[in-house]
């Protein structure tokens, strides 16, 4: 039997109210799982199936679809990120569940759109389906709440259009490959949190270490990545999508080190950076213009050059003032900040790992590197 309803609607981030918070994949797939269970112990489907978060709540998941056969039982609900601009929101996470044989507990597969293991350095062995360990934990739990304790069943998770949605994420480099992993901790999505880009930064430096490689590249932007490893020629898997999570990246390298660490990204970021943000995103840290007119008036000498610098607009603004100077100033400027930002990068790394800054402007040019 089957039955569909409407999924939720297309994301639209929120203006001038709370943030709405949603359910992870892993919550989504623990619903699933437990509504298709029950169905196959009672011979059919609720509406609606609650389960409890590693944390306590209590959620109701609708379902969307739902079929039963022959020693077989499938359920699907559409996930629900909240106000987060997450990839998977309005995906259907589905979930079969099949008699295991006796004593093995519950085993998972991967089905359409869910992806497989292939690297070591991951919580999970190569050959494993990408069901992360706290939504396994979340999954089991659901299933031991029908019937008091851990059944032997082997549950496969699907997410249909998974593969094209994994096509947005680090999911590649980090070995992944066939589609999404499940993911999420505490079964809850907090909007604009970052949690998994921080996740997929921590997960890239786990596959690096595992697979020996003792340099990495981390790019604020596919710019000044590409443009640094057409340089360094590092395989996939030694390059990280840092984005605006500098802090994210060197703490978590400062207790899992490298040998050797390149940070690519434009003179913005990188500004940011050398006053010591650890968010380079624009709504979380703001360049200092006094800070780059102080450089300047150290350069040039000329306090008016300074006053300009301090009513620009934007940090590209400023590097045009400075390389329409004579001589130009562009390259002593953007040398300075990347010396600074390595400076910080190796202060908030406390030693062991050696630490090399490139900047690049938007073409996608080297101005300036520190090492």
């Amino acid at each position: 039997m089957t039955d569909r309803v409407p999924a939720v609607p297309p994301l639209r981030k929120p203006v001038d109210r709370v943030l709405r918070k949603g359910w992870t994949t892993g919550a989504c797939a623990a619903a699933a799982a437990a509504a298709a269970f029950r169905a196959l112990q009672t011979g059919r489907f609720a509406p609606s199936e609650q389960i409890c978060l590693p944390r306590g709540e209590t959620p109701s998941f609708v379902l969307n679809s739902h079929q039963l056969g022959a020693g077989w039982a499938r359920a699907g609900i559409i996930k629900d990120a909240g106000d987060d601009p997450d990839v998977t929101h309005g995906l259907e996470i589905i979930a079969e569940v099949r008699p295991g044989e006796p004593g093995n507990g519950v085993r998972f597969a991967a089905g359409d759109g869910v992806g497989t293991v292939t690297l070591k350095g991951l919580a999970l062995a190569p050959g494993e389906p990408a069901i992360n360990p706290g939504p396994r934990r979340q999954i089991i739990t659901a299933l031991q709440d029908i019937c008091g304790h851990e059944p032997d069943l082997t549950v496969t998770l699907s997410i249909p259009d998974g593969l094209i949605a994994a096509q947005k994420t680090m999911n590649r480099r980090l070995g992944i490959l066939g589609g999404l992993s499940v993911l999420g901790t505490t079964g809850i999505v907090v909007p604009f949190s970052c949690s998994s880009w921080i996740h997929s930064i921590q997960r890239g430096v786990d596959v690096a270490r595992a697979q020996g490689f003792n340099h990495v590249l981390a790019a604020t932007g596919r710019t000044s990545e590409h443009a640094a490893n057409s340089k360094l020629s590092l395989p996939e898997e030694a390059l990280i999508d840092m984005g605006d999570f500098a802090g994210g990246l060197l703490k978590y390298i400062r207790t899992h080190p490298l040998q050797r660490l390149t940070i690519a990204g434009g003179f913005a970021k990188l500004c940011k950076l050398a006053e010591g943000a650890m968010d380079l995103h624009s709504s979380r840290s703001a360049v200092d213009f006094n800070h780059l007119a102080e450089i300047l008036v150290e350069l040039s000498g000329d306090p008016g050059l300074g006053h300009a610098a301090r009513r620009a607009n934007t940090a590209a603004e400023v590097l045009e003032l400075a390389a329409q100077q004579t001589p130009p100033l562009a390259a002593p400027l953007s040398t300075r900040i990347a010396r600074q930002a390595r400076e910080v990068a190796l202060a908030t790394l406390a030693g062991g790992t050696e630490v090399h800054v490139w900047v690049y402007d938007r073409t996608g040019q080297r101005i300036a590197h520190a090492s």
